[in-house]
């Protein structure tokens, strides 16, 4: 009866590893299925991999069954002999059972890191915009040559610029489909937005071949003008700006600032010495009061407003409609627009 009762002892172990590795192998699983329904499609050197580990897995169960079929036919002489077989038997089949249950455990642990989602996205996924930004915001630097050398009249490098500028149709377009590609109500309205302020620049760009065709200054003032404001409300609109002016939205109109202080801007007789193209202004009334720049266009219809390039801050220049009366001319003496320090890189100078 005492070896009766030895023997019970070791069987129920085994019992209760058994159980235990069986639930073990459950949990892994549920945890493993849980965790690929968020991961991306196997590609097929993923699924070789996967493949070769669970074909090292089957030969772990199929060694273990055929050891605990063996264990099975065990048929000792002597009582002895039998405890020892016993717990030889328990042992093994306890190594064999924890290696089944680790083995699927290490099989979708790894396969679930494997599919990362963050480093799968990270590693195969392009960067969306790439350097699509960064090559829209030349078209800055492109516009300030120009406004140098329309400045200037020098006419043979103006009629250059149109087509360079044309190169830039694919980098608007790729941008506008690839920042906002979606369905989405917002997505859709900015995508026409964006395309309707591209077309207006191209249309002005047009203008301006022809002003300069016909040697037109004033017109090509005008053109130049309608290009950089349609650019400047592109790169409002598709958020490409640098900065944005918190302090000017917070307080609504910088009029608001300038209470009782209004003697501290000082400028030219506007009656006497009204401002002109190639002028540096600044802005005597209006939400923009107290900001200087410069003139680059003034509308000869019954508008009488005027184009106002601001002066630079973080690497972009604000464009601003604003009626005439409301800029007045610098006075003393002041330093040159910017565009007139940009070095140029021709033979002929």
């Amino acid at each position: 009866m005492a070896h009766l009762k030895d023997v019970r002892i070791p069987r129920l172990l085994l019992l209760l590893t058994a159980l235990l590795s069986r639930e073990l192998l459950s949990s892994f699983t549920f945890i493993s299925t849980t965790a690929s329904a968020f991961q991306p499609p196997l590609t097929l050197t993923d699924r070789n991999i996967i493949s070769s580990r669970k074909w090292r897995d089957n030969i772990i169960l199929r060694s273990t069954e055929e050891e605990c079929s063996n264990t099975n036919n065990h048929n000792p002489s002597s009582n002895d002999n039998t405890m020892d077989g016993i717990n030889s038997d328990r042992r093994r089949f306890a190594r064999y059972a924890v290696n089944a249950a680790t083995a699927g455990f290490i099989t979708q642990a790894t396969a679930a890191s494997w599919f990362n989602p963050a480093v799968a996205e990270a590693k195969e996924k392009p960067k969306r915009l790439g350097g699509l930004p960064k090559k829209i915001r030349l078209v800055g630097n492109i516009l300030d040559e120009l406004q140098r050398d329309l400045m200037q009249e020098r006419w043979d490098l103006v009629e250059k610029y149109p087509e360079q500028l044309r190169s830039f149709v694919p980098v608007f377009t790729k941008f506008t489909d690839s920042a906002f590609p979606s369905e989405a109500t917002t997505d859709r309205e900015l995508r026409i937005a964006l395309r309707y302020e591209v077309g207006r620049f191209f249309a002005s760009v047009v203008r301006l071949r022809k002003a300069t065709n016909k040697r037109s200054l004033d017109e090509a003032y005008v053109a130049y003008s309608d290009m950089s404001l349609h650019f400047d409300t592109y790169l409002r609109m598709a958020g490409l700006y640098t900065y944005y002016d918190q302090l000017g939205y917070s307080a609504k109109n910088n009029e608001d600032f300038f209470v009782g202080l209004s003697d501290l801007i000082v400028y030219a007789n506007q009656k006497k010495d009204p401002p002109l193209v190639r002028d540096l202004v600044v802005l005597t009334k209006g939400p923009d009061m107290g900001k200087t720049g410069i003139v680059i266009g003034i509308y000869s219809d019954e508008s009488k407003n005027c184009i106002v390039k601001l002066d630079r801050f973080m690497g972009l220049r604000e464009i601003k409609v604003v009626p005439l009366k409301w800029v007045g001319k610098r006075v003393g003496e002041q330093q040159p627009d910017d565009v007139f320090l940009i070095p140029r890189v021709d033979a002929d100078t």
